[in-house]
């Protein structure tokens, strides 16, 4: 039997919300997905998430949301991921933090997934290792579940690329986000394991990484402390749908999404 999951890219601010809300439900269908999962720690106004807002990403179809390093950037979030087993944060900051970087989650057939929540080192903060974080997490995961997705929320490539071989054949996929860029190396690694650098944004076409366009330009021109705002128009989404054979855990396709609205 296969099993359907599709991996959301950073939902970014009003204009990734309304592509979910307008469009999710039909690539659901569509697709047969059997779990929707999304990085939402850009969600409200491009920068961490609320507790509103969070469930509006729930009610629109999304079953898990996952997050990055702008997760602690909206204070009333922080008492909600002790409470919210469906939200995650990266599992390797330091221990006695709020909140859990790994779930176990049911589709409505009963089939147990489970996912994984890192974040990168390299051009972000000095948190504790994800490879070696990896290794306890997945190991504690594979006692429910031999289906597991890893989102791997990390800025440089050769992170990313590092894990996806450092985890190919333990983990159903390794799907990488925070860039905001999907890239076009999707591929079943050796050991069958999904990976992609990066899913992408779900988020404002017509703009930078997100941000009105004439702002960052004004800042990458004048090397001044311009405030980005958030573009609200020409909305997108961009996702990848993993095909899951449920006894081996092994992804069998892959195959990414950018729709454009």
């Amino acid at each position: 039997m296969i099993l359907k999951l599709l991996f959301v890219g950073d939902i970014v601010g009003r204009a990734g919300r309304k592509a979910l809300t307008d469009h999710l439900k039909g690539v659901v269908s569509h697709h047969q997905i059997d779990l929707v999962i999304a990085n939402g720690e850009n969600a409200a106004a491009g920068y961490g998430l609320t507790g509103p807002i969070l469930k509006e990403l729930f009610a629109c179809g999304i079953d898990v949301v996952t997050s990055g390093n702008h997760i602690w950037d909206k204070k009333e979030i922080i008492p909600i991921l002790d409470r919210e087993h469906r939200l995650l944060r990266p599992a390797n900051y330091p221990p006695g933090l709020p909140g859990r970087g790994t779930g176990v989650y049911e589709t409505a057939g009963g089939i147990r997934v489970g996912v994984c929540n890192l974040e990168g080192r390299v051009f972000m903060k000095g948190l504790d290792c994800p490879f070696r974080a990896a290794d306890l997490l997945i190991d504690e995961l594979r006692q429910a579940t031999s289906i597991i997705l890893v989102d791997f929320h990390a800025e440089a490539t050769s992170e990313k690329q590092a894990l996806g071989y450092y985890l190919d054949g333990r983990v159903s996929a390794v799907i990488g986000t925070h860039t905001h860029v999907q890239t076009a190396d999707e591929v079943i690694l050796a050991g069958g394991t999904g990976f992609l650098t990066d899913v992408g944004m779900s988020g404002s076409q017509d703009a930078v990484i997100g941000n009105e366009k004439d702002a960052a330009l004004e800042r990458f021109l004048s090397q001044m402390p311009i405030r980005l705002e958030v573009a609200k128009n020409d909305p997108q989404l961009s996702a990848v749908v993993l095909t899951i054979d449920e006894d081996s855990g092994r992804c069998t396709q892959i195959e990414r999404i950018q729709a454009r609205f």
